[in-house]
């Protein structure tokens, strides 16, 4: 039965791959409005902060009210006793004004925090659910870097950017309101204005989200770039590479300037052209108010309630044309993100997910599999493989580099989809089964042993956190590990370095071990689980090994083959195709591909 998982969406949105083609094809802040979902979640502070916005707003729409008041009646004879009452009740505006402003910035504040947690949380979720295939693809760094920059970058815009563009865009909103409420003839000549001003800086927005996206993806790439070599350190020191590598992230980091400073201009240029065309049609506005006072169709007090109505109304806009490419680049910066978040995983459960047989035996079998690598689609890997591994038993896979043993692995784990043919796990179809329910009962000791920086304690009990220390010191126990723990200086309490640098590439294999071991699980997977031991710890963590294997189904890969002598049966595979199975004394005896590797390793080791 031919099956493949549609692979379409996550090559799509992987970062690097379409981006420059895609750059610039949405336009404005949609991007922003899918961080919606993320604000409405807390609507009561919501609320709270958009009644001291407009609270705020309305206070400083007051102050021209009293202003004009003054002027047109404090002065005179008859009303030189308002002049007190007028400025406490500016005293009092401004109290108002203070507290609202306050309550404003501290909510819209916290929101922009808030929200940015969440959104960084719900990116490394949706970030630990992807498929082994999105990271053959993507850059760790870059994916890093939309995880931390990208999200700093959208916490700036909605904290800060948001709440002066917030206060800026009502405060205009209402002076301009109250500028016709005041005068309708001068204010239809600012109305006459709004098209020379506005369409300028729409025009030159789109330029500044455009190179923002720019400056952003070139820091990426160098953020990516290093990534890979500081985690690469000692192999670049051993290859006297330092000097090419500093070079190289010089001229990324470089880039990436020309790219921020090209940014900035189109920022700075975007400010000017918007502060001269919003205050220039303000003096000429003004200049005609000046000449309406002279000819007595309007008093001072209400040309100088029009004047600053029309300085706020002025104010909000150039603001607001500051904020706004803060605001685009963190559109840029959420385009970015969506990316991530829109990127489906290839490997899902499906909707009515079959449940594994219970007892759980451990019972695999491979028919006619066919697989390829998504980024190497043109060359198979298994070829029509087929085979079957009963309850408990002990299997061993052998073969040249290449010929497919590690991928029966990855495909056992369901990291991928087989192209064509079928698996099952207890004679369920695992395609129908769900990845995680499936893990479950599979233990694994890959290669290339993964420890991470924390305590020996949580990396051997790490998938297992209910386990108690007791039976961390257990598992510990059975992987000949606990010798080298207890003669660390905090025991199972020392912090590991990064990827485990501080230990030997044995002592990381052992705690990898004791991982599977804890797990306890019905079916072991061991990738070349004694590559790193020297002989003496070999033949210890062999014995361990042995007597885990005991009633658990079991795959093994090894190029040293003496580990694997003890396998009830042994899969000679080549190309992608089984080419002979047996005892190591059958295949020895057939002169076939197996006689020759044994030949081949246990004569040179022998000479050696």
């Amino acid at each position: 039965m031919a099956r493949r998982t549609a692979q379409e969406p996550e090559a799509r949105a992987t970062p690097g791959d379409e981006r420059k083609a895609d750059r610039g094809k949405r336009t404005g802040t949609r991007p922003l409005r899918k961080l919606m979902p993320y604000v409405l979640r807390y609507r009561a502070r919501l609320a709270m902060a958009l009644v001291a916005l407009v609270t705020a707003a309305l206070a400083t729409l007051a102050l021209p009210l009293a202003v004009r008041r003054m002027i047109d009646f404090g002065f005179s004879d008859k009303g030189s006793g308002l002049i007190d009452l007028y400025f406490g009740m500016l005293l009092a505006v401004v109290g108002v004004l203070a507290l609202a402003s306050a309550s404003r910035y501290y909510l819209v504040t916290w929101l922009g925090e808030r929200v940015v947690s969440d959104l960084r949380a719900e990116v490394f979720t949706h970030l630990t659910r992807l498929s082994p295939a999105f990271y053959d693809q993507a850059q760790s760094g870059e994916v890093m870097s939309r995880l931390t920059a990208d999200t700093t970058q959208i916490k700036a815009a909605v904290g800060a950017s948001m709440s002066i563009a917030l206060r800026n865009l009502v405060l205009g909103l209402g002076a301009a309101t109250m500028m016709v409420v005041t005068s309708p003839r001068l204010s239809g000549y600012v109305l006459v204005a709004i098209p020379v001003i506005v369409l300028p800086l729409v025009a030159f927005g789109r330029a500044v989200r455009r190179r923002s996206r720019t400056a952003q993806d070139t820091l990426a790439d160098a953020s990516a770039f290093a990534a890979e070599q500081i985690g690469a350190v000692r192999i670049m020191q051993a290859f006297t590479a330092e000097q090419a590598s500093a070079d190289h992230f010089s001229g990324a980091v470089e880039r990436a300037f020309e790219a921020a400073r090209s940014s900035t201009a189109a920022r700075a240029v975007l400010t000017a052209i918007a502060l001269f065309l919003v205050f220039g049609s303000v003096v000429l506005v003004l200049w005609t108010g000046a000449q309406n006072v002279l000819d007595g169709t309007m008093t001072p007090g209400r040309l100088s309630q029009f004047v600053l109505y029309s300085a706020f109304a002025a104010g909000a806009l150039g603001e607001l044309s500051q904020v706004w490419g803060e605001v685009q680049q963190a559109a840029g910066a959420a385009e970015r993100l969506s990316e991530l978040l829109e990127t489906k995983p290839q490997i899902t459960a499906p909707e009515d997910a079959d449940a594994l047989p219970l007892p759980v035996v451990g019972a695999l079998a491979f028919d006619k599999v066919s697989f390829a690598y998504p980024v190497r689609k043109g060359q198979p890997v298994l070829d029509k493989l087929s085979f079957k591994v009963a309850p408990g038993e002990r299997l061993a896979l052998v073969g040249p580099s290449g010929a497919g043993k590690s991928t029966v692995l990855q495909l056992i784990m369901r990291y991928y989809d087989p192209d064509a043919g079928v698996i099952t796990f207890d004679r369920a179809d695992i395609s129908r089964l769900d990845p995680r329910a499936l893990r479950q009962q599979i233990a694994l000791v890959p290669q290339d042993p993964i420890v991470f920086a924390s305590s020996v304690r949580d990396n051997i009990a790490y998938g297992s956190r209910d386990a108690d220390d007791a039976a961390v010191r257990r598992a510990a126990r059975l992987a000949r590990a606990d010798g080298f723990i207890s003669a660390m200086a905090d025991g199972y309490d020392t912090l590991l370095g990064e990827r485990g640098v501080t230990l030997s590439g044995g002592q990381r294999q052992r705690i990898a071990i004791a991982r599977a071991i804890l797990k306890d699980a019905p079916v072991l997977l061991l990738d070349e689980a004694t590559s790193s031991l020297d002989a003496e710890s070999e033949k210890l963590v062999t014995e361990a090994l042995t007597e885990l294997m005991r009633g658990r189904t079991t795959i093994v890969i090894a190029h040293r083959l003496a580990t694997i002598l003890h396998c009830d049966r042994i899969l000679v595979l080549d190309e992608g195709r089984v080419v002979e199975q047996g005892t190591h004394a059958d295949l020895s005896a057939a002169d076939g591909l197996y006689a020759r590797l044994a030949d081949l390793q246990f004569n040179t080791n022998a000479n050696g």
